[in-house]
């Protein structure tokens, strides 16, 4: 065995007792590595996609809004759908798919049967290419177990541009690599404290023993340095008490203040998916927020404009649109109403005290405040929350940074003009037309 004739460690002894005495501890971070990655690849072949699970995500992207698969919504319901059309069954497809006026124009007689059949509604041409028609082909003959029946996902998960779950497969892999650092640490860690131990026994050191626990860090020894330091425990009272002072002031002053309020609503609504993907305006369903105080909430059948024809939603499947048609008394299968209604009870997120005074329509209308400066960005909430804090430090604040915009605005016209020329070359800030005083907002 060679002997370290030098007290100094370099990089050579390092690598020399790595080689020479952590053998066993190298073979055993091999397998392990090796392990690892066979495992990864595992997973990563595990989760490639069968022609049926991506013609699933084709078709609830592409053909959900206006078909399933055993029931007619807008269109024919579309099981053993090559069955019953002209054959070659695929090749007939693949045109009315990609451009259903031109079939019909041709003359072709089953595409004007079910052209007539369907109140003469044509069919949009789809921007898909054959081999992801042919993928949503083999979803709608062999369509895999209805997921609608098992859990459902959570609707705050993150979800891709076709609404399947995007974080479980990506969570796989940070878990297996996760693991793959710890093993690594723990591997590492035994050998540098084998090495150190090594090393200093081959150059004749005693071992580094381990920190006490009581001795010269016991209680009696910190009682001891406090008698004998009074200054020095003076001062860091004085300042523990100022910082819990601190502490106890702006936790009593937040009391009351429910940023970041997130209730459970009877209903999975995701602004996400309705206002972020699918860029529906705000106004369209909160259409008192540019006309009167409150910005309310939309009854159910302004849901009904879309949802009689979506009945499947891309997080939640059918579950949440559900509870829609039970409120309203509709069944989607026969498209009638019972007349049996029960009211939704949302629950509210936003909400200011008695004494406050707040109008949406003079905010937003007038002020032209967007909704996302009070309400923050909501087209990217699954489930919204309170963006601020709403209290009245936090209004003040706004009435004296907001400019007000007063241009095209005849009501401000004989206002803008003394204001103008009141404060010359400044920007009219709401405060200066009233915004801080006390009348304005409390009754």
């Amino acid at each position: 065995m060679p002997t370290i004739k030098s007290k100094s460690i370099n990089k050579f002894n390092i690598t020399t007792y790595m080689s020479m005495y952590c053998r066993p501890t190298w073979r055993r971070l091999n397998y392990v590595i090796t392990s690892l990655i066979l495992a990864l690849f595992i997973f990563t072949t595990s989760s490639a996609q069968t022609p049926e699970e991506k013609g699933e995500k084709l078709f609830k992207a592409n053909c959900s809004s206006c078909h399933a698969l055993n029931k007619k919504v807008v269109g024919p319901a579309l099981s053993g759908v090559e069955g019953r059309v002209p054959q070659p069954a695929e090749a007939w497809l693949l045109k009315w798919i990609k451009n259903s006026s031109a079939v019909i124009k041709s003359g072709d007689a089953y595409a004007n049967k079910i052209f007539n059949e369907n109140n003469k509604s044509v069919m949009p041409n789809q921007a898909v290419s054959d081999d992801e028609i042919k993928s949503i082909l083999a979803y709608i003959k062999n369509p895999p177990v209805d997921k609608t029946a098992q859990v459902v996902v959570d609707p705050n998960a993150a979800t891709n541009g076709s609404g399947e779950n995007a974080g479980a497969s990506s969570n796989l892999y940070m878990y297996v690599l996760a693991i793959l650092f710890v093993v690594l640490i723990v591997v590492f860690t035994g050998m540098r404290k084998n090495l150190e131990k090594l090393v200093r026994e081959k150059q004749g050191l005693p071992q580094v023993a381990p920190k006490p626990f009581a001795g010269e860090y016991s209680f009696a020894a910190l009682w001891y340095w406090m008698r004998t330091h009074k200054k020095w425990v003076a001062v860091i009272t004085l300042v523990l008490v100022g910082y819990f002072s601190q502490w106890a002031w702006y936790t009593m002053k937040d009391i009351g203040v429910y940023t970041n309020y997130k209730p459970e609503q009877p209903i999975a609504f995701s602004h996400k998916i309705h206002a972020g993907q699918n860029g529906i305006n705000c106004q369209y369903c909160h259409s008192g927020v540019e006309k009167s105080k409150v910005a309310n909430v939309p009854s159910a059948n302004v849901c009904m404009n879309c949802h009689k024809y979506i009945q499947e939603g891309a997080i939640t499947g059918k579950k949440e649109i559900a509870k829609i048609y039970a409120a309203l008394g509709y069944d989607p299968d026969k498209q009638t109403y019972s007349g049996v209604t029960t009211p939704i009870k949302w629950v509210r997120v936003h909400n200011l005290p008695d004494h406050v005074y707040f109008n949406h329509s003079q905010h937003v209308k007038v002020g032209k405040i967007e909704c996302t400066q009070c309400h923050g960005e909501i087209a990217k909430m699954d489930t919204v929350r309170q963006f601020s804090p709403l209290t009245m430090g936090w209004c003040i604040e706004c009435h004296r940074k907001t400019e007000v915009k007063m241009e095209g605005n005849a009501y401000y016209d004989e206002l803008h003009a003394k204001l103008k020329a009141k404060y010359k070359g400044e920007p009219i800030t709401v405060s200066k037309m009233g915004g801080l005083e006390c009348g304005k907002c409390h009754y």
